[in-house]
């Protein structure tokens, strides 16, 4: 059995995003939370959480950081979020991606494996990792091995992942303590995130939606076009709808109004 698993280990935790810090800044300062943001790799973020608030809420650090999980990714829902978190009991993942159902592992402390096949074989498909080389090089964080303590089977985990891009920063590494990882974290310049109200919170989010690639359609000469092209075709649409008694086509036609209407204005209060 590995040395380490016996060791008392502090309770710690880790955010990794399938995304640039461009997008994860926004909806990461919405959790309200002292958290540093850093790339990781190609289209990876991780973030780290600066306080330790599961030491004080009376919650443990696997249901602290999935909380925050699965609220990134419902708020970006276009890419999903990794929670890599342990304790002096036991360590795993949890995987949150939109609206789906999280999925998540558990090794004990000396690498026992607790989870279902099934979970890592979700794991891997949401992940969009291969589904032959990616997902045999999981296979053994699946099974007992009496050299891998649960920390081993974390840092495997995410060799793995650097298949896909991800890339750790030097000193992140999973299973030392929060305060080590903070320092660490801050000494390569990682941004800290904090909460500037309401306001600026939702403008930071527009601002990352417009940087997106469905940007050119909400603000500018095409989301113009379009806003246009919506109300010239909803506008007869409609008063065909009205005047045949067509519930339907009517709904259709209020609905190409309302939406280029909208666009419309969004542009031009964007634009002001």
């Amino acid at each position: 059995m590995n040395a380490t698993s016996g060791s008392r280990r502090p309770a710690g935790a880790l955010l990794l995003c399938r995304a640039e810090p461009a997008a994860v800044r926004p909806p990461a300062q919405l959790l309200r939370e002292q958290l540093l943001l850093a790339p990781a790799g190609t289209e990876w973020s991780v973030v780290v959480p600066e306080g330790k608030p599961w030491l004080h809420g009376g919650e443990p650090v696997e249901r602290v950081v999935t909380g925050w999980a699965t609220a990134l990714a419902v708020s970006a829902a276009t890419w999903p979020v990794l929670a890599l978190w342990w304790d002096a009991d036991r360590a795993g993942f949890t995987l949150a991606a939109g609206f789906r159902r999280t999925v998540g592992y558990t090794w004990l402390a000396d690498g026992t494996p607790v989870g279902e096949d099934e979970a890592m074989r979700t794991f891997a498909a949401r992940l969009a990792l291969d589904p032959v080389l990616d997902v045999q090089a999981l296979e053994p964080l699946t099974r007992p091995d009496g050299d891998a303590d649960a920390h081993t089977r974390l840092i495997a985990l995410t060799a793995v992942l650097a298949r896909v891009g991800l890339v750790m920063p030097t000193g992140l590494t999973p299973g030392e303590s929060a305060d080590r990882l903070r320092s660490v974290a801050l000494a390569q310049g990682a941004e800290q995130l904090e909460w500037s109200g309401w306001r600026d919170a939702v403008r930071a989010e527009l601002d990352a939606v417009e940087g997106g690639p469905f940007g050119p359609y909400l603000r500018g000469p095409r989301a113009r076009l379009l806003g246009a092209a919506q109300l010239g075709a909803g506008l007869p649409l409609l008063a065909w709808g009205i005047s045949r008694r067509s519930g339907g086509w009517t709904a259709a036609g209020g609905l190409l109004v309302v939406h280029g209407a909208l666009g419309l204005a969004y542009d031009r209060l964007r634009g002001q």
